[in-house]
């Protein structure tokens, strides 16, 4: 699974829904559609909190040069 990409899993993840929704499974097979769809729900949730966590912001300085800066999120732990 970590060959794919955001949106070949969000599509995997959407296609999973889908047979889960529309077929009829047996419930061995609605256990592992599940799974499958859990393993893919973390996998683009994980690729989302690093795309967050490399977004770069960028800020126009006062001489007219863009900088990039890292944009960190704050840890309310």
């Amino acid at each position: 699974m970590k060959d794919l990409s955001f949106e070949e899993a969000i599509n995997e993840l959407e296609k999973t829904v889908n047979e889960l929704e529309v077929e009829k499974l047996t419930l061995d097979e609605s256990v592992k559609k599940f799974q499958k769809g859990m393993e893919l729900s973390k996998y683009c949730n994980e690729l989302l909190d690093k795309a967050e966590k490399d977004i770069s912001i960028l800020i126009e300085q006062s001489n007219g040069e863009i900088k990039s800066e890292k944009f960190e999120l704050e840890n309310n732990e």
